[in-house]
């Protein structure tokens, strides 16, 4: 199966978690933060949003921040996605 996003929705898969700090300690999985850095799998067609033309600024394959809260989380054929709207992603990491 395979996500196909409307209007100006971006589909996202998030980066594993880290296990270990910086200074070598081990989380436990209790204790890990969900990253919000994420690959984008898919891109909608952009178009009108709220009576504004909207185009897709990021692209398939980029790694991108997005906010803490946002999206939907959908889990499809076993791996987990975010589906977020293109102005929650704050920033495309390079």
């Amino acid at each position: 199966m395979k996500l196909v996003p409307l209007s100006d929705r971006v589909v996202l898969k998030q980066c594993e978690a880290e296990e270990t700090t910086e200074s070598g300690i081990i989380l436990t999985s209790a204790s890990q933060e969900k990253p919000q850095q994420a690959e984008v799998i898919a891109v909608g067609p952009g178009g009108v949003v709220d009576g504004k033309e909207v185009t897709m600024q990021v692209k398939e394959g980029q790694k991108v921040i997005f906010s803490k809260y946002a999206g939907t989380e959908v889990k499809l054929d076993g791996t987990e996605y975010m589906i977020v709207r293109q102005n929650d992603i704050l920033a495309v990491v390079e």
